[in-house]
């Protein structure tokens, strides 16, 4: 069961775009929301993360898997 820490409404206005790629419309976060998830992912390898920061971790990685399910669905219809 999915589990999201952080409420998916707070990306909408500034943590998601949608991007044309080879004529398709694909989800992804902003620049800064992607550099958000890659700082968190390698502070995480060396446990350096405070509680917060590992449920923002979660959620973004929710999200993010989220968006892998969504484009390859639109990427299969294409």
């Amino acid at each position: 069961m999915l589990q999201v820490q952080i409420s998916p409404t707070s990306f909408l206005d500034q943590g998601i775009r949608v991007e044309d790629v080879d004529g398709l419309r694909l989800f992804k976060f902003t620049d800064a929301f992607q550099d958000r998830l890659e700082a968190l992912l390698e502070r995480n390898q060396t446990n350096a993360l405070s509680s917060e920061e590992v449920t923002e971790l979660d959620s973004l990685t929710e999200v993010d898997r989220f968006f892998t399910y969504l484009n390859s669905r639109l990427i299969a219809q294409a």
